[in-house]
């Protein structure tokens, strides 16, 4: 039996559908021509795209692993900031999985003080005689923060202390005062002495294992380094190798247990970065270790940074969605030709839709997406990708980390990217608080409107929107979850597509059954348009932010209601806006 807004959005698609047919009718009538499945009539004449999408509870494909929990940033500093705070609490609460949480310069020299693309936690200085002086105060900060917040860290080794670098001045770079090429100072370079910087990873990974305890410190992650095919590294491709297997062999000194891996580099979507993923991955299987002189290198897991490419093309931002997923296709392939590293965890250190969450919108348009709710679904179609590329390639994706956490002492919504601004959730939060509420057994799904994955690597999504879904039950067998998008590189006004959603094979148990569908759209789990009806006030108002906070939470579209299956199946019909997301749960 149908519920009163689902006969209603009957209604709409059958008008809609109709729309469509006469449309079509009259192209083929004028021109005696029609376009194929995958291209679209011209924007001057927009026809909504509709979906057919099935699920069936019956036929599980698998486990559906949390492979969303993991988050980044650069400014360790805001990690204790009242907001910051907040927002790893928020992050922890997504789901009952651990949420991994990587941050920069954790062994950078300075007084604590963040601004962009800086932090400081000064581990590691010497006296007058060169003897090494310790300070963890900063540090603990930082970890104690994520230990009560329930977060669990993945730690990156870095960057040189200034005493230890080569190159120490200058030391701070003052972004965004400078261009992003001139970030990498003093602390991008190798080490004096490879023994001393081993002593510091030693006394950094123990300080942290007497402070929160083996059973603790056994579920972290930790990694070495950041990007060292690009200015993050101001040495050598072999000096980064000799760089990580000091540090691997201190860390395992300090903890046995640990779980370590790299090299972190960029996206293999070019030559140099390509050819440095293998150069590492050749070093630990077969070169000499030059901490122990033994052959290869200790790795528990390999990680990447895959970006993608906006662009501003003259009104609206055009996602670049296919150059992000291309190097993620030319990482795995390049793992999966290792015998010796083709099951090894794959961890993407970095993926994201462009590569400077500290650049604003304001200089850079092209960044805009950052405040809609086009950062989730584009979030979301990466996630779905990745998992078939990872399906297809045969190899062990662990985690895509999301490069964006918040900013303090900025403008709301400035652009930046990042998963909430003064303490409000931005939409994007809300698409990973939907995938918090999908269980751990993914059941098959298909959809008439579903653009083929190996398109989308090659050209994006630039003509027919994809219009997809990922459906998942709970252990308990008491639980439906279908998370649906309907996304495109385009960020332009379109007409929404009506969607025609069965569930079949339910079990006895579902005939009846509580329907809920949250909604991430232009008017839903949106902070960001309820701050620009406001008039985009530059500060708020504590009456205002706690609007704007109630406004940045995980809404429903419609109330609560119950719904009866027939036969073990459920026929839902709704719209869905371009760049949109639902999450239909069913629960009996």
């Amino acid at each position: 039996m149908r519920g009163t807004f689902e006969t209603a959005a009957h209604v709409s698609f059958c008008n809609r559908a109709l729309r469509a047919y006469l449309f079509l009718f009259a192209m083929i009538g004028a021109t005696g021509l029609c376009w194929s499945q995958q291209s679209l009539p011209s924007t001057d004449h927009p026809a909504d795209i509709p979906a057919n999408i099935k699920v069936q509870y019956d036929q599980a494909e698998g486990t559906l692993p949390p492979i969303w929990n993991y988050f980044g940033y650069d400014e360790p500093n805001y990690t204790y900031a009242a907001n910051g705070k907040k927002l790893l609490g928020e992050l922890a609460a997504i789901d009952g999985s651990p949420v991994y949480v990587r941050v920069h310069n954790l062994l950078t020299t300075g007084d604590g003080s963040a601004s962009l693309k800086w932090g400081s936690t000064n581990v590691y200085t010497e006296d007058a005689a060169g003897h090494a002086v310790y300070s963890w105060e900063i540090l603990d900060h930082i970890f104690d923060t994520f230990h009560a917040e329930g977060i669990t860290p993945l730690v990156e080794i870095g960057f040189m202390p200034e005493a230890l670098s080569t190159h120490p001045e200058p030391y701070r770079h003052s972004f965004p005062n400078t261009s992003v090429q001139e970030i990498y100072t003093g602390w991008a370079y190798p080490p004096k002495d490879y023994d001393k910087w081993a002593d510091v990873v030693f006394h950094f990974v123990d300080h942290l294992r007497q402070r929160y305890g083996d059973k603790e410190v056994k579920s972290w992650l930790w990694e070495v380094w950041n990007e060292p095919d690009i200015g993050y590294w101001k040495g050598t491709p072999e000096e980064y190798f000799k760089l990580y297997d000091y540090a691997v062999e201190a860390t395992l000194r300090a903890f046995p247990e640990a779980t370590i891996g790299g090299p972190d580099t960029t996206g293999p979507g070019n030559q140099r970065a390509s050819d440095f993923l293998r150069g590492f991955l050749e070093h630990c299987a077969h070169g000499k270790n030059y901490a122990t002189g033994k052959t290869g290198s200790h790795l528990d897991f390999i990680s990447v940074h895959p970006k993608g490419s906006p662009k501003w093309q003259n009104d609206h931002v055009e996602m670049g969605i296919s150059r992000q997923l291309a190097a993620i296709e030319n990482g795995f392939k390049i793992v999966a030709s290792f015998p010796e590293w083709q099951h090894t965890p794959i961890i993407l250190g970095e993926a994201d839709p462009e590569g400077c969450a500290a650049c604003s919108a304001k200089e850079n348009p092209q960044n805009a997406y950052r405040n809609g709710p086009l950062y989730g679904a584009y979030t979301v179609e990466v996630l779905n990708n990745i998992l078939a590329l990872a399906q297809e390639d045969h190899v062990n994706f662990r985690g895509a980390v999301t490069w964006a956490f918040e900013f303090e002492d900025q403008p709301p919504f400035a652009g930046f990217r990042e998963l909430a601004t003064n303490g409000i959730d931005k939409p994007v939060l809300n698409a990973f608080r939907m995938l918090g509420l999908l269980g751990n057994r993914r059941l098959k799904v298909t959809s008439s409107a579903a653009l083929p994955k190996d398109e989308i690597v090659r050209s994006g999504v630039r003509t027919n929107p994809d219009i997809n879904a990922i459906a998942a039950r709970k252990e308990n067998n008491h639980e439906a979850e279908i998370l649906l998008w309907n996304y495109h590189d385009d960020d332009v006004a379109f007409p929404a597509s009506p969607v025609d959603l069965t569930i079949t094979g339910l079990p006895v148990e579902a005939k009846r059954a509580l329907l809920e569908h949250f909604r991430v759209d232009g008017d839903h789990s949106n902070a960001f348009a309820v701050w620009k009806a406001m008039g985009s006030p530059q500060s708020l108002s504590p009456e205002q932010s706690q609007r704007l906070q109630s406004a940045g939470e995980l809404q429903l579209l419609n109330s609560p209601a119950w719904i009866t299956s027939e036969n073990g199946a459920i026929h839902l019909h709704f719209d869905l806006p371009r760049q949109a997301l639902s999450l239909i749960r069913l629960s009996w």
